[in-house]
Formats: C-alpha cells, structure tokens, sequence
C-alpha cells in the first residue's frame, strides 16, 4: 500500500510533513502499519484540487448516466477486493472477520450499487406549472466541494454512504478517515486511481481531529458531511454556522428496545444480540436499553443472559469468533468504567464484568455484560458507552415503555419486539428517533433514508435522500408564450 503518500486529487504524492500515524492491531497489541499523516498544507493542496475540478472540470458537467456509470466502475474493482478489504478491516480495528466480510465490505458494496439504481431514477431535472402561468424547471445541482469526516468503527460503510452519492450528484470529495482506521481508506484510494476517476474528484487524507477541524474550517469547502461523537458534532456545526456551510451530522445513540408482553423471549435475545453486540457493540444505533413488562422481566432477562455468555469472544481473524476486541486500549478503559459505574449506581450484574474475557491475556477485549433491575436515570442507561454493555430497564405500561424510550438525549433508532405487527408500527409511530425496527434492529437498508433526531445529528443518508443531500435545487421560471394571434390583434387595435 501507499504507505508513504497521500492520495491527494487522484494522484499519489508525498505528504509535506514526516508526520506518521501508526496503526496497532486491537488483538495482539502489535504496531501492523505506518503511514504518512496529511497535515494543514496537504489539505489546501486536496481543497484546491477538489475545486478545480468542480469549478471548471468535467466531471459536475456529466450527464448523470457518465457519472453512474464510473461509480458502477468502481463498484466492480471494489467486488473483486473484497477478500483484501475485509482483512485489512479486521487488522486494524479488531472487527471479526465474519462481520468485516459481511458488513464492513459486502454492505458497502451492494450500497454502491443501490446507490447507481437510485441514480438512474432520481429527478435531476423536473418541470412542473407555475402558479402565476409561468413554467417552472427545477435543477438538481452539486453543492460543491465535500469534506467527509468518518469514524473508525464501520469506516467503509460511513465512507461509502457519504461518497458514492455526493460523486453521483457531481460533487468532488475531500475524506479524512479516522486516525485508528487509515488503511482501509488508502485501499479505497487505490480502487478509485483503478477505476479511472477524474483527477481532482476523490483526496484521501488520514489524520487526527485537529486535521478534521481544519478541513471543516477551510473556506473552499462547500458542505461538511460528519459522522462521530455528539460533542465533535456539535463543534462541527458551530463551526459551519460560522461559515455558512451547508452540514449533515449523524452522531450517537442510545436506543431502545421495547419488548411487548407477548414477545418471544428466545427470539428477542437472538434480535437484541445481533442488533447491540455486532462489531463489540461499537455501532452507534445498537440497541443498548433493553425495556422489558416488570411481570416478566426475569423471563427476559434469562434469555438475554443465555444468549450472551454463548458468545464466542476472541482472535477476530477465527471465522468462529462473534466478539472481538475494542478498537483501542482508551476505549477499553472507557466502557470498563461504565461496568464499574453501572455496579456503584446500584444495577445487578448478571453477566459479564469488567475483567478480561476467559482465556484471553493480551489484546482489548470486554466481556459482553448485562445489567437488569436497571433504571433510566443510570449513566449506563443515558450515556453512549459503545461496547458490548446491555441495560435491561422495567417498564409498568406500554404508556410507561414510550416514554422511557423516548426520555434521552438521543434519537438515532429503537425497536420494538411484538406478536402483533400493527401494534408494533403503532409504538413505532410513537417513539421520536430518525428510524426504528419492528422485530429486528433497524436494517440499514440501502433504499431507506437514514439519520437521527435531538443530540444523534441532523440529515440523511441513504435512500433518495441520500443523494438530495449533496445536491442544491435551482429553480428556473420560464414567462408564457405569448399566442402569435393575440399579440397582433393587439397591436392592430
């Protein structure tokens, strides 16, 4: 891999300082890469590259089919690097390799080619008639040059949710990828130079939070698209409102699971495990806050327990293994502190704690841990812990189980676990969070919009919308034809 250089404007070039960033595998604590960290002059090279081409290159100039038509490209060399992507994935943020290949690659690349579908049908241009007789043309436009800031958590699907659309839509994209997962980013940049992109459309540029506030400051960005932390969030748009410039944020969660009296207990577990502890419970919609009827919560409880300790914990590389460790060791400090937390406010431990997994004598693993006899007051309840931690709280109602979910600072996603499926869409309707799942966790799927509420961000990703977000409308109003007759009449009088 380019270890050396950054991609900057479709092209390999070396970075301006002997900055590094050194990349350590979750599992065996081993340094596994060094690569060259952008710093504020190779982000005025990547802007000024990215405006160039959007500013007088061709590529904002295509007509939609050409631009689908090359991202379609890439989605084919993206197909065939699966396998490499996958691996890389797992090395650096710990992620099993089951998951990687499933949902870190192979969700990416079925949503580039979504994305293309909806492409094809999206309205770039519309007519429609005015009220005072005119005609009425709108445009879909690019809004620009795009900064892209992504997490490390699921760094590819973030990547691609903001890329692929802002491309279609015509725009040229600047991404800085998150220092804990550069590598997965510089393979992406080497999959677009292969397909052939344009130069100055796609820059890559690994670097740390204060390279991100740069770029999000850098007055030749038009549109900031973030996804991270609440508090970064916030910064973000402070500093966008500054500037005027446009700003989708799509931050944490701590979402419920509602679980009606006449649920299954068995199924439950199986849709609140693989909804809340895929990827070590770092996933910002996992389904934290278990809301169980008081008459059954120990029912309930057995089964999330049952299903939790069945969890094969381990070396993320074994196809076998359903939970890895941690991306870093600050990170595993963090969420063994929640456990201490959840234990001093007075919740029951049931599974889990906060010493190291059996077996395991190196690397960041936490034990999948569950607490009951919960309530919504507890930090464990209200704050984003983003590990493998599960809350299981008591609800007296339905009345009671609404608003519980619904008494947090987030409003990223929720279920609902039920027999009755149009009482579930009923609580759903009820439940203020961007999306919601109805006997599962919410499905990501590629044609759905997808975003939060309150401190979980503002704007969509995903589905149409996805791309409208990329994109500015112009309205255009056409003065009636004069009828030719009428005209003359006239002037002959």
């Amino acid at each position: 891999m380019h270890s050396d250089e950054l991609f900057i404007g479709g092209s390999w070039r070396g970075a301006s300082t002997e900055q590094r960033i050194e990349i350590v595998c979750p599992h065996t604590e081993a340094t596994v890469a060094s690569v060259a960290a952008a710093a504020p002059a190779d982000v005025d090279r990547a802007v000024e590259a990215a405006r160039a081409a959007f500013d007088t290159g061709a590529w904002p100039r295509l007509d939609p089919a050409e631009r689908i038509a090359a991202v379609r490209g890439l989605a084919n060399v993206y197909g065939e690097r699966r396998p490499e992507m996958a691996d890389v994935i797992t090395s650096e943020i710990g992620a099993p390799i089951s998951f990687a290949q499933r949902a870190q690659v192979a969700l990416p690349w079925t949503m580039m080619t979504a994305f293309c579908d909806l492409a094809q049908n999206y309205p770039w241009h519309e007519s429609r008639p005015g009220r005072y007789g005119s005609d009425i043309h709108i445009r879909r436009e690019p809004v620009g040059v795009v900064a892209a800031i992504v997490p490390w958590n699921m760094p590819q699907f973030l990547i691609v949710t903001k890329l692929i659309p802002a491309l279609l839509a015509g725009c040229t994209v600047v991404l800085k990828p998150a220092p804990e997962s550069p590598l997965n980013a510089l393979l992406l940049a080497e999959m677009v130079a292969e397909a052939g992109l344009p130069q100055g459309v796609v820059s890559v540029l690994p670097g740390d939070g204060a390279l991100g506030g740069y770029l999000v400051n850098h007055p030749g960005v038009d549109k900031v698209s973030f996804t991270g932390s609440t508090a970064a969030g916030k910064a973000v748009a402070a500093a966008c409102a500054t500037n005027l410039r446009r700003v989708s944020l799509e931050l944490g969660g701590k979402s419920a699971a509602i679980v009606l009296s006449d649920a299954d207990p068995a199924a439950v577990a199986t849709g609140v495990r693989s909804a809340s502890l895929s990827n070590s419970g770092q996933i910002c919609n996992a389904l934290t806050r278990v809301l169980v009827p008081s008459g059954r919560a120990d029912e309930f409880t057995d089964a999330l327990a049952a299903e939790m300790t069945s969890l094969v914990v381990g070396d993320p590389t074994d196809a076998a293994t359903q939970v890895g460790p941690l991306v870093a060791e600050r990170q595993q400090h963090r969420v063994r502190g929640y456990i201490e937390t959840g234990q001093t406010e007075g919740a029951r431990l049931v599974v889990g704690g906060a010493e190291m997994p059996d077996g395991l004598d190196r690397g960041w693993f936490v034990k999948p841990t569950l607490f009951d006899r919960a309530d919504n007051t507890m930090r464990i309840a209200r704050d984003e812990i983003f590990g493998p931690v599960l809350t299981v709280i008591p609800y007296a109602d339905e009345e009671d189980a609404v608003a519980i979910a619904n008494d947090s600072d987030y409003g990223l996603a929720g279920s609902v676990f039920t027999a009755d499926t149009d009482r579930g869409l009923d609580i759903a309707a009820r439940i203020r969070t961007g999306t919601f799942g109805v006997n599962q966790g919410y499905t990501m799927d590629p044609f759905a919009p997808f975003g939060g509420v309150k401190d979980s961000g503002y704007g969509r990703e995903l589905g149409r919308e996805g791309i409208d977000s990329y994109t500015d409308s112009k309205s255009i109003s056409v003065a009636a034809t004069q009828d030719p007759a009428a005209a003359t009449a006239g002037k002959g009088a």
